[in-house]
């Protein structure tokens, strides 16, 4: 019998296509003194900033979307849970990007080479939107009325003087590159894994966009440009093809059902299909040489009906079959005339 079952499998990494480590590790690096230089650049444009701060909370309020001081109103419930959402803002946006990059570059190279072209995009076009459109964050306007959780209960990543911050440029809040990396590393790994689970990497997404908001750093129109830029990136950036290959059986187990009918599947004149069942291919085995012996026995029936039909008087032949010496008596006591 013949097996074969073919689908999508965790293939062993393909080598072939995996950059150099040494390559790599010189361009991540460039790309985050990039980041860091150019949203630092960006930085200091104070009065610009707070007016465009005040054009987003207003546009925000005609588009009618949600306030952002309910999700804050939701962690200043308690102490632990806003400084969690503080910790979650400070300490993992960096470390999850970069632990996403390594795991996929040892077991995913393909997926490896186009999460980090996405990402490049993503980061680039960001850049050059801090640099166009400085924006203070909703902590920082009056009309919001939102606390700064990070300077009130810790830990913050941000200086006290804004206009002077050399760690960070705190009027970069549109895009959030806090969202969009999220939501670039939990679609990098739902594409790049075959877990029936996978679709739960959409929730590091979903806690980050509730951490900057919650936290007043980001408004709700932040995480929407940035989705609309990961989107035009992944547009122009398609992902590796799946790869497909035979799953083989291990030795000792039993192998998976029949799908392609293996030759003489049929028994000769009944029609009925052979069943995946060792016991039931033994019967049909058996019944189709038992429905062979049959035939033969047919064939040598009908032979000696044909030579007793060539013996009979009236019956033209071709070859005249030789009588035995008393075929005369025998036909006589018959009663069949010659």
């Amino acid at each position: 019998m013949i097996h074969a079952r073919s689908g999508p499998v965790d293939p062993e990494p393909d080598t072939s296509v995996r950059p150099p480590l040494v390559r790599e590790l010189f361009l991540v690096a460039g790309l985050f003194l990039v980041y860091k230089l150019g949203r630092l650049a960006a930085n200091g444009h104070v009065e610009e900033a707070f007016r465009n701060a005040g054009h987003v909370w207003d546009l925000e309020r005609v588009l009618h979307l949600p306030d952002e001081g309910a999700v804050q109103g939701l962690l200043l419930h308690g102490h632990t849970l806003v400084q969690a959402a503080n910790t979650y803002y400070a300490t993992v946006h960096f470390p999850a990007t970069l632990v996403f990059l390594v795991w996929l570059y040892l077991r995913r190279p393909r997926h490896y080479v186009w999460s980090r072209r996405v990402l490049a995009v993503l980061t680039g076009a960001a850049l050059a939107l801090h640099l166009l459109f400085p924006l203070a964050p909703p902590r920082m306007l009056p009309a919001a009325d939102l606390v700064d959780t990070g300077r009130v209960y810790g830990p913050s990543v941000y200086g006290d003087t804004p206009a002077d911050d050399s760690l960070a440029n705190q009027f970069a809040a549109m895009p959030s590159l806090h969202f969009g990396w999220a939501l670039a590393v939990a679609v990098g790994l739902v594409v790049a894994t075959r877990s029936r689970w996978r679709l739960l990497w959409l929730l590091h997404p979903l806690v980050t966009l509730l951490v900057i908001v919650g936290t007043a750093n980001h408004y709700w129109l932040d995480a929407i440009v940035v989705t609309a830029l990961l989107s035009v990136a992944y547009a122009a950036l398609r992902p590796p093809a799946r790869t497909h290959r035979p799953r083989q059986v291990p030795a000792g187990q039993a192998a998976p059902p029949a799908t392609i009918p293996a030759p003489g599947a049929y028994a000769s004149g009944t029609g009925t299909q052979v069943a995946g069942t060792g016991a039931f291919e033994a019967r049909t085995g058996m019944c189709a040489s038992k429905t062979g012996m049959y035939g033969v026995g047919t064939g040598a029936y009908g032979a000696g009906e044909r030579t007793t039909r060539a013996r009979l008087p009236g019956i033209r032949t071709r070859r005249k079959p030789e009588l035995p010496a008393r075929a005369p008596r025998a036909y006589a006591r018959s009663g069949v005339r010659r």
